[in-house]
């Protein structure tokens, strides 16, 4: 049974990411998790200890967090009806991305699926700030959905690399288990300026290509382009439902989502993305 941990905030751009994660996995048996973390805005060990009254907002905080999952619980129910999906819930005094490390210890989750956007729902950036520091963080794969995005079937999936990273296993299973489960084509995309591929890349590219014969798919060179670059003008030759990457800190992965120059690379996404953790 697959574990699919699914924090919110109780915004419409988390029910957003729990509708996509209910219509991805609908054919699988899965148990969900929804979760909700609280903290007061100031939080201090000291205060806490002598403060009834600070006690007391911390008890009211935790009815609001348990009224919410309990309200999302009854209306999963209402609108997906699923006998293949099972529920549970946590409601947790502390940060999200503490939270999510404790559970992924515990075995509680195998992916997460979240809203790209907190829920002020700032215009211009790329992903909020606590789905930043869960993909950075994150042990399992990770999956952020943008608030306006409705649910399409992955038929299409585009996967860019550089082939530095030495494919396992864990890196490639949660993608071959996509390209089967929704009979999807998996577009791998290699983006590079000027030279050609070192020995250890072509090793790694050897074992890519071995590892995706299971599903359908299709290498793609594009030269004298960055990654960002490469990703968008993809976009617009074909339609793709999902972008899958690998969260190498080696990479490009770092340069492409944790750099302050992301909004003046032009790189706006409008579809589902996965990022997998390169090591546990």
């Amino acid at each position: 049974m697959k574990k699919i941990l699914l924090p919110t905030d109780f915004s419409e751009n988390s029910w957003n990411a729990i509708k996509y994660a209910l219509q991805l996995f609908k054919d699988q048996e899965c148990n969900f998790v929804l979760l909700n973390t609280y903290t007061p805005i100031i939080y201090q060990v000291e205060f806490m200890q002598s403060s009834s009254a600070q006690l007391g907002i911390i008890d009211t905080m935790k009815k609001v967090s348990q009224n919410g999952l309990d309200e999302l619980q009854e209306k999963i129910n209402s609108e997906f009806n699923n006998p293949k999906h099972s529920f549970s819930q946590i409601s947790a005094f502390n940060s999200l991305t503490s939270e999510i490390d404790d559970l992924y210890s515990n075995n509680i989750m195998d992916i997460i699926v979240m809203g790209t956007q907190g829920a002020s729902g700032v215009t211009g950036v790329l992903f909020g700030s606590n789905t930043i520091h869960v993909i950075k963080n994150a042990k399992c794969p990770v999956m952020a959905i943008p608030s306006d995005f409705s649910f399409e079937t992955p038929h299409e999936i585009l996967f860019p690399t550089d082939y530095e990273i030495e494919y396992q296993e864990a890196h490639l299973k949660p993608i071959i288990e996509i390209a089967q489960k929704h009979i999807s084509r998996v577009n791998i995309l290699h983006a590079f300026i000027g030279n050609s591929l070192t020995s250890a890349q072509e090793k790694n590219k050897s074992i890519l290509e071995s590892s995706m014969k299971k599903v359908a798919h299709l290498f793609h060179d594009v030269k004298n382009q960055n990654v960002p670059e490469a990703i968008t003008n993809f976009q617009l030759r074909a339609r793709i439902n999902l972008l899958i990457m690998i969260n190498n800190k080696r990479s490009f992965f770092e340069n492409l989502f944790f750099k302050s120059t992301i909004n003046q690379m032009g790189f706006h996404l409008n579809i589902p993305l996965m990022v997998i953790p390169s090591r546990k």
